[in-house]
């Protein structure tokens, strides 16, 4: 049987065997088995660099081996002697230190006994690396006492170093010629199947050649292959699969067939794929410093799927944005001209999730608070036309679905430029929001890409050698240095291909500080001016605390320039926590929506105490969240930013300059401003009222230091009926109306699967008609909107552009322990300051239901106005003009629930 075995590895090896029949590339299947095994193991072992494997829990006496076969046949069995291998190597328990840069990476890895393979064996690896794999500790008769694969990461970066360097993974049309390489270094061969269209039959298999430097296989045809498509075929051993031959997409795909059947061949720099104009249009010149940005996160269908303004071959297409006389593109154009800097889009690489061919568009119907309409959501999620978006499957491409035809490779690259140039037009930079931290899909599925390729490589793996999902899909392990590769590579295409202005990396915190880094890097010399960066640096998961590597979080990345999301003041302005549920989701009130000064039903246990914690902890967000900033806390004690404690044990201020805090009080995620205030604020609370509510949230942000973002729709009361995750909620829950008529509050309860629990809850205020607001409520909030961002465009004292500036030119007044909590009052110094506009600002956010005196002995004498914003004819906010400020004394008057600011003419 052995012998039987080992020939058939060898035939199976065999270049004769391997040729793969033209007709292969034309299977309805995704994978072909070479060699079936059911075989499973662990991965318990890790390779820490191409000689030493440590292998957790194992003991030191026995003898090691390292069976290998190149069909996955090998059966390792407690009792009994390894079956089904083409041969092994011995390796011994190795008494030297692990080197450093090993120990420092692998450091997560527990202890056991670190193997050495012997010298004599070190060149057979890159060969045996194509094979499967088994370690297996054994007694002294050869009976197996245990056996694991071993993660193979650290080998394939210690033996394929030079792989880093390659310039053109994927396809590459020059000249008279097409070059194809893909980075399969465990493959045991490949060769690519080329296409003439996305639909017809291949018209050639090529066998694909091996770098044994880098790892890379190659290819070349002597002719332009533009506008054509191509997959790869490659044999791999796959774990409990066996040596498989998978038809996959290539990781470097710069667009595709629908539903990311085909890859696409292109260069991007062919004049048929830039619509006039493309090579010279440039971003508007907004943005001089980090600071200066004001970000609106819109998703690309729910811009215009409603808007009749739009034609209907163009709602929720890249094409809509092209319609400058669309509702929604005048939305965006006064938004720009009041001084919003950049769109942000939610991703637009290549979605996994979302059907780019007959997609499901169901039409909801119901009352208020019926189960109905989320029960036809639910039904279709998984086949409409809507999502989020952070399922990528393939990082380079466009995504298809927002494209007028899906199936044209070259449609979708056109139409995404065009976009990005009428957004220039309209006064906008332009943002993406990228998802590098996971995939969609893993293992050997048809819609798994990297696992398909380079089988357990570009994964995180845990300690079994299962992959990691706190991200909630399958984290990537950017720390591989071919997966961080391919996440710098796809950052520079999109900078330099299509013009992105600025990125926003979900759960950046699960990458490493120093990948980040040399992207950053990358991207600016890419460009050729600097890039901005702003992510998600929440620190949790298998990577938390620094437990794999330095990570890209709020605590780790200050110093870098790169910004992260501020969720300090975040929930002092809503209330509670994102993740609340059942009677703290009512009963937590925040700053601005009653927190004690106007309980709700639930929320008569709190103290005045939280609400002065609550003021104290949005100063920080107005400091910017820098860490140096001395401020006087509610207890009377003047301290840095960083000596104040937030969530337990983590400093207030974290970030070293202003440009490192991204300010929010609604994206995408939980619910929405609007219903997170509908939750909190008293049920008899009028629809006028909360309108203003609305308003005081949004000029937080615009008052804070940093970075301002924004939600699409924050502006005009958006409502998600209560969708605390609408991700996958359908075009039902995440519609905009640019008409002004219609927030969508009371379309129905919100989709089970993430609110059915607290259904019960909802189902009064969805019912209630008086929690809808008026268009006259939604039209006060859009221009109220605005209005601030007027006033922040207005003067650089609201975007300071270091800490030291903030530290010299930022006072907060009304604070301590005598302070009126419900006022957040602040005077900003802007004497010999560039683009100051005034010799100073103050502001003032009165959040009570009534009026409020707050002095400041320091400004008397002053003679202050009102913000020209303010008193201008068509100014929203008519109640501001109420506000006064007594010279003679300092003292400031604010109207209930108004936000305003003074200036020193």
């Amino acid at each position: 049987m052995k012998r039987h075995l080992v020939l058939l590895a060898a035939s199976l090896s065999s270049s004769a065997y391997a040729a793969v029949p033209l007709a292969t590339c034309d299977s309805p299947a995704f994978q072909e088995v070479l060699s079936a095994s059911a075989t499973k193991l662990d991965a318990r072992a890790v390779w820490l660099d191409r000689r030493l494997v440590r292998w957790p829990g194992a003991s030191g006496d026995g003898v090691y081996r390292l069976y290998h076969s190149p069909v996955g046949g090998i059966q390792a069995t407690a009792g009994s002697k390894v079956a089904g291998s083409a041969g092994s190597i011995t390796l011994a328990v190795s008494r030297v230190a692990v080197p450093q840069a090993a120990a420092t990476r692998f450091k997560w890895v527990a202890s056991g006994p670190t193997l050495s393979v012997q010298e004599a064996d070190l060149a057979r690896l890159p060969a045996l690396h194509r094979e499967q794999l088994v370690l297996v500790h054994e007694s002294p008769d050869g009976t197996v006492r245990d056996a694991t694969r071993v993660q193979a990461a650290g080998a394939l970066d210690d033996l394929y170093a030079a792989a880093e360097r390659i310039p053109d993974l994927g396809a590459t049309p020059a000249g008279n010629q097409t070059a194809f390489k893909l980075w399969a270094p465990t493959a045991r061969d490949v060769a690519v199947c080329t296409y003439d269209s996305a639909t017809g039959r291949a018209n050639a298999v090529l066998p694909m050649a091996l770098d044994a430097r880098t790892g890379a296989w190659a290819a070349s045809v002597p002719r332009d292959l533009s506008g054509t498509y191509y997959k790869y075929a490659v044999d791999v051993v796959a774990d409990g699969a066996g040596l498989v031959r998978n038809l996959v997409t290539d990781p470097y795909s710069v667009s595709l067939n629908a539903d990311s059947k085909r890859s696409y061949i292109a260069d991007l720099d062919a004049p048929n794929l830039k619509p006039a104009g493309w090579d010279a249009t440039q971003p508007p010149a907004t943005v001089k410093a980090q600071t200066d940005m004001v970000i609106y996160e819109l998703h690309v269908r729910d811009f215009s799927l409603i808007d009749q303004t739009v034609p209907p071959t163009k709602r929720g297409k890249y094409g809509a944005f092209g319609e400058a006389n669309s509702n929604g593109m005048r939305h965006l154009r006064a938004l720009a001209q009041a001084g919003l800097t950049d769109i942000h889009l939610l991703p637009v690489y290549d979605i996994g999730s979302i059907p780019e061919v007959a997609c499901a568009q169901p039409a909801p119907a119901g009352a208020p608070d019926g189960e109905s309409q989320q029960a036809l959501v639910v039904k279709t999620a998984h086949t409409d036309c809507f999502n989020w978006g952070y399922d990528p499957q393939h990082f380079n491409a466009v995504e298809g679905s927002y494209a007028s035809d899906p199936q044209d490779g070259a449609r979708r690259i056109v139409e995404f430029r065009q976009m990005v140039m009428d957004l220039h037009k309209a006064g906008l930079r332009v943002g993406t929001d990228v998802v590098y931290n996971h995939t969609f899909i893993a293992g050997q599925e048809e819609k798994s890409i990297l696992d398909r390729v380079v089988p357990g490589y570009y994964h995180r793996l845990n300690a079994m050698g299962g992959i990691e999902a706190s991200t909630c899909c399958f984290n990537t392990a950017t720390e591989n240095t071919m997966m961080a590769k391919l996440m710098i590579d796809s950052s520079v295409l999109w900078t330099r291909q299509y013009k992105i202005d600025s990125f926003r990396f979900d759960l950046m915190g699960h990458q490493p500080r120093e990948a980040m880094v040399r992207l950053q890097q990358a991207v600016d010399a890419a460009a050729g001016r600097h890039v901005q960066l702003i992510g998600e640096g929440w620190n949790f998961g298998e990577v938390a605390d620094g437990a794999r590597f330095v990570q890209a979080s709020q605590l780790s990345l200050n110093g870098t320039g790169i910004g992260t999301f501020s969720d300090r003041a975040r929930d002092a302005v809503r209330g509670g926590s994102p993740g609340d549920s059942g009677t703290p989701v009512i009963k937590q009130q925040g700053y601005i929506n009653g927190l004690v000064y106007d309980a709700n039903a639930l929320g008569g246990d709190a103290k005045k105490a939280d609400l002065l914690r609550a003021a104290d902890l949005i100063r920080v967000g107005l400091a910017g969240s820098v860490r140096t900033y001395p401020m006087q806390g509610f207890d009377g004690q003047v301290r840095q930013l960083q000596a104040m404690v937030y969530g337990g044990n983590q400093p207030a201020g974290y970030a070293s300059e202003p440009g490192e805090a991204v300010n929010y009080v609604e994206n995408h995620d939980n619910q929405t401003l609007y219903d997170i205030n509908v939750l909190k604020l008293p049920v008899a609370t009028s629809s006028a009222e909360r309108a203003r509510v609305q308003v005081l949230g949004m000029a937080i942000n615009a008052f804070s230091q940093g970075v301002a973002y924004y939600h699409a729709g924050i502006d005009t009361l958006r409502s998600k009926s209560l969708d605390r995750n609408s991700f996958n909620s359908g075009d039902w829950f995440n519609r905009i109306d640019w008409t002004y008529q219609d927030n969508f509050f009371g379309t129905g309860l919100p989709p089970a699967p993430d609110n059915a629990k607290d259904w019960p809850l909802f189902k009064p205020l969805l019912a209630n008609a008086a929690m809808k607001p008026t268009p006259a409520d939604i039209a006060f909030a859009r221009d109220a909107f605005r209005d601030l961002l007027r006033i922040r465009a207005s003067s650089t004292l609201l975007r300071l552009r270091t800490a030291d500036d903030i530290n010299t030119r930022l006072r907060f007044f009304n604070t301590g322990p005598r302070q009126e909590p419900t006022v957040l009052a602040a005077w900003l110094d802007g004497k010999g300051y560039p683009g100051a506009g005034f010799a100073g600002m103050g502001y003032l956010v009165n959040v009570d239901k009534r009026a409020h005196t707050i002095k400041d002995a320091t400004l008397r004498g002053k003679r202050l106005k009102l913000h020209p914003v303010h008193s201008a004819p068509g100014a929203a906010d008519k109640r501001a003009l109420k506000a006064r400020f007594d010279s003679a004394s300092g003292t400031f008057t604010v109207p209930a629930r108004t936000a305003v600011v003074f200036v020193d003419m």
